[in-house]
This record gives structure tokens, C-alpha cells and sequence, in this order.
């Protein structure tokens, strides 16, 4: 996905037709649609872009030691969080707590802070399974291009859209650069 450096929206698919001469072109969302913005990112023909793509990959592949280095540093990062054991934590005061409710609503006592305190812990345990997922999501995209990365042994000729996709999280437009964010977190910035 490609972002416009001066707004932040994102860059659009045209076909142009210029003075007769038709072409695929990149455009941010705010100047095609006149959202009242005075972006001013340039438009950029795709040709242009899918070079800095495959560039930026290339880029990566001639120093992949250093990255795949830093790839295995971030799986090493994500593996060793603790949020499954978050979970069953909160699992396991959650019981607790739910069988305190009994026994004070059985005895007609007020139960409201124990209550709150369930709800608060089960939003806890939501968020902790959310993270998990995103965690585990990272993990799978690293291993991905972890594979990839050991897997190729020369350079990218031509764009290739699924390769991308796989690889890459964004494309930010500046008017002299292109900086290519990889799902790794790894940014390179490659001339415009």
C-alpha cells in the first residue's frame, strides 16, 4: 500500500490518459478526490514505483546476512513474550472471582466490586488474546520472508505482485524518495 509523505492518505490505481498518450499512474486520494486537501504529492507512474520495489528488495538481498540476523533477533523478540501465560493467569483469577460472586449473591451480600473486577479482567484477557494473534501474525511474516530471503540467491529482475505483497507493508511518497517498509519493520529508502 502506498501513503502520501504530505497528507497520509494513501495512493490510488488511475489509468491516465495524458494528451493522447495512456499510461498507469499512482495518485493520492485527496488530489482525486478533492477532499479540500493541498497535498501536493507528486504523481508517480508505476513503472517508476515497481523499480523502487525491486530495488528496495534487491537492496535487502545483496546485505541479507545483517537482515536475516535482524529477522531472527525479532522472532527471538516475539517468541519470548509472555502473554500466553497472561492469559491463563487471568483464566485462573477469573474462576476465583466468579466463584466469590456465588458465594456473596448467595448470601445476598453486595457483589458490584467483584463484578467490576471481572469485567475488568476479562477485558484484560481480551486484549492479552488480541496481542497473542498480532504476535503470532508477526511470526508467520517473518518466517515467511525469513524462508524467502534463504531461498533466493540472486536479485529480482521484474516486479513480481504476489512477492510483494508478501514482503512489503507500505510505500511512503516523498517528492525526491520512495521509503519501502518491509512486514519486518525494516525500512530502506530508495531515490524517486
Amino acid at each position: 500500500m502506498q501513503f502520501a509523505r504530505q497528507c497520509g492518505d494513501i495512493y490510488r490505481r488511475v489509468h491516465w490518459n495524458n494528451r493522447g498518450y495512456k499510461s498507469i499512474v499512482w495518485r493520492c486520494v485527496s488530489r482525486l478526490e478533492e477532499k479540500g486537501s493541498e497535498c501536493t504529492a507528486p504523481t508517480i507512474n508505476e513503472e517508476t514505483l515497481q523499480t523502487a520495489v525491486v530495488k528496495a528488495i534487491n537492496e535487502l538481498l545483496a546485505n541479507k546476512e545483517p537482515f536475516l540476523q535482524a529477522l531472527q533477533k525479532n522472532i527471538a523478540t516475539i517468541l519470548n513474550e509472555e502473554n500466553d501465560n497472561a492469559t491463563n493467569d487471568i483464566d485462573s483469577k477469573l474462576e476465583e472471582l466468579q466463584q466469590q460472586l456465588l458465594i456473596q449473591a448467595k448470601s445476598k451480600n453486595d457483589y458490584e466490586d467483584v463484578a467490576d473486577e471481572i469485567y475488568h479482567l476479562r477485558e484484560l484477557k481480551q486484549n492479552a488474546l488480541v496481542e497473542n494473534a498480532e504476535c503470532e501474525g508477526k511470526r508467520q511474516r517473518i518466517a515467511e520472508m525469513t524462508d524467502f530471503f534463504n531461498e533466493q540467491s540472486c536479485e529480482l529482475e521484474e516486479y513480481d505482485e504476489q512477492l510483494v505483497r508478501r514482503l512489503i507493508e507500505k510505500v511512503t511518497v516523498f517528492h525526491d524518495k520512495f521509503a519501502v517498509e518491509f512486514k519486518s519493520g525494516v525500512e530502506i529508502d530508495v531515490e524517486g
